[in-house]
């Protein structure tokens, strides 16, 4: 076979009809909006009153930093191909979506393993939660989270767009993803060779890293709902039981969603069926984090009320001066 040079790649279209492809322009757009606004939110909050300056609200800053990036390295492409009509990416801007999706998937995994530990130690052992998640503590755990990504990311986006390509470059997916840009390769022993990659790093970082990671959230969420069933009142049951079930619900989703797309065999595979699990995990929890870890938070309820009052006041006053002048 012959080695193409590609420009650009062809992403999967949402739809062929014009009608269906505004459709889902705007879904996209309203999904992207309110996760932007929700996650916003969230970070200025956070940043802005230093009652949230504790370990839980530090990795909740973290999460909606890593729900940010994640859903703006995927839809604004998918959402501009669906209002011009258009299925195009650049070499670069497909080379990007494979180095920062996968970094920030992997880090977003491995900061919700850390952020059920907190709430595992907040819960079953509250007189150690000072020393055990001190201010450095936390800050090297959520270092290692993005760090941890970084690499893994640049590891499979170097191997990735080091395999000549024959294929031609019509990929079956709304992003550009590393398996969809190995059936472009040239040859089975291309293919292989980054199979063989993934092989070796899946058992490293997915075998001993990632199910580990998942043992751990499971555990953490057992003894959580454990030491809730103790709590005398049923009012407080209720409370932490609507707390940490939407919790432990989004983890599932991002989790089994993930590892299905990733893991399914070959006669699984169809592109409806890819492109459903692939809305699920990639598009579903940056949208939907903010309500279920945050929102519902009366802290950061108030944190945003007084934050918004305090703006509003210093309006009244800018124009209070500017009518007395």
């Amino acid at each position: 076979m012959r080695i193409i040079s590609i420009t650009e790649f062809l992403l999967l279209a949402f739809a062929d009809t014009r009608e269906l492809q505004l459709l889902h322009f705007w879904l996209f757009l309203g999904i992207s909006l309110a996760a932007l606004l929700g996650n916003g939110l969230i970070i200025t909050a956070i940043a802005c009153d230093h009652h949230l300056h504790t370990p839980m609200y530090f990795f909740l800053l973290n999460l909606s930093l890593l729900d940010l990036g994640s859903i703006s390295t995927t839809l604004p492409k998918a959402m501009d191909n669906s209002l011009w009509d258009n299925r195009g990416i650049s070499y670069l801007g497909c080379a990007a979506q494979v180095f920062f999706f996968p970094f920030l998937f992997s880090a977003e995994f491995s900061l919700l393993t850390i952020m059920s530990y907190d709430s595992y130690v907040a819960i079953c052992t509250p007189l150690h939660y000072g020393t055990l998640l001190g201010s450095r503590a936390c800050v090297h755990m959520a270092a290692a989270a993005w760090g941890c990504g970084f690499l893994y990311a640049v590891l499979h986006t170097a191997n990735t767009f080091s395999i000549p390509l024959c294929q031609g470059n019509a990929l079956d997916q709304f992003f550009c993803e590393v398996p969809q840009i190995l059936k472009l390769s040239c040859s089975d022993l291309d293919y292989l060779r980054e199979a063989g990659l993934l092989l070796v790093t899946v058992f490293f970082s997915f075998v001993c890293l990632f199910v580990c990671l998942f043992v751990f959230i499971v555990v953490f969420y057992v003894q959580i709902f454990r030491a809730v069933l103790w709590i005398p009142s049923e009012q407080g049951r209720h409370k932490a039981f609507s707390t940490y079930l939407p919790h432990l619900a989004m983890v599932f989703l991002f989790i089994s969603t993930g590892m299905f797309a990733y893991l399914k065999p070959p006669s699984m595979s169809s592109p409806p069926m890819d492109l459903v699990m692939t809305v699920l995990y990639s598009v579903v929890p940056p949208a939907v984090n903010p309500l279920v870890y945050s929102m519902r938070n009366q802290e950061i309820k108030y944190a945003l009320r007084k934050l918004m009052s305090g703006c509003f006041s210093k309006e009244i006053i800018c124009l209070a001066s500017s009518w007395n002048h």
